[in-house]
């Protein structure tokens, strides 16, 4: 039984306890997990109300074709970066977030150390968490089955391209001993080149669009 899913969830609320006082304070930790619940689903009723009216639109539906990247994330990523074709490249990007590896130079030698952390810090929580759905053999099924519907051909050749390369990069990453936490943060910028491209594609659409 997973954690959390609709039958844990059955499991909990058939819980009793001996003690009185200690079924009274797990029933007051699961009504405060439903409050939680219940709040979490109104600010996405909104969220996605808001995306749905957003002049941004096109774009936070485009991204969602990516793995790992839902509504919640999509709308995330277009607030906090705007137009993606400000930036010329992927690796443009990839430093607004903090997300390039340092690099120490001495004489000839050059070399590189952890991701430098300076730049937006909810671009980089956010693909990172992304980057974790990566673990997973590529597949469309499920909720990206769904997202996928009606998308440009294009948009879902790079979303294909995504799932079978960063996969693949996450699975050689940790069978040459690199750490879970250094593999995915390595997945996440490559992530957010996808990202970079799908948006891009989308924005220069929607400025054909508007000339013509």
């Amino acid at each position: 039984m997973r954690r959390w899913s609709p039958r844990f969830r059955e499991w909990l609320d058939k819980l009793h306890f001996e003690h009185a006082a200690a079924d009274v304070v797990f029933r007051e930790y699961l009504h405060t997990l439903d409050e939680i619940e219940e709040r979490i689903r109104r600010l996405e009723a909104a969220i996605h109300e808001q995306a749905e009216a957003s002049r941004r639109a096109p774009v936070i539906k485009a991204l969602q074709a990516l793995r790992g990247v839902a509504e919640v994330t999509a709308v995330t990523l277009v607030a906090e970066v705007g137009e993606f074709s400000r930036f010329r490249s992927p690796r443009q990007l990839m430093a607004y977030a903090g997300l390039v590896p340092r690099e120490h130079s001495g004489g000839s030698r050059r070399s590189q150390g952890g991701i430098t952390k300076a730049g937006n810090s909810h671009v980089r929580r956010i693909v990172v968490e992304a980057a974790w759905s990566y673990r997973y053999p590529p597949a469309v099924k499920g909720a990206i089955r769904r997202r996928l519907e009606g998308q440009d051909p294009s948009v879902q050749a790079v979303s294909w391209k995504a799932q079978v390369r960063l996969h693949h990069k996450l699975r050689r990453l940790a069978a040459r001993g690199k750490r879970r936490s250094v593999a995915v943060t390595a997945v996440a910028r490559e992530l957010l080149g996808f990202v970079w491209a799908i948006a891009c594609l989308v924005e220069s659409s929607l400025r054909q669009a508007k000339a013509a």
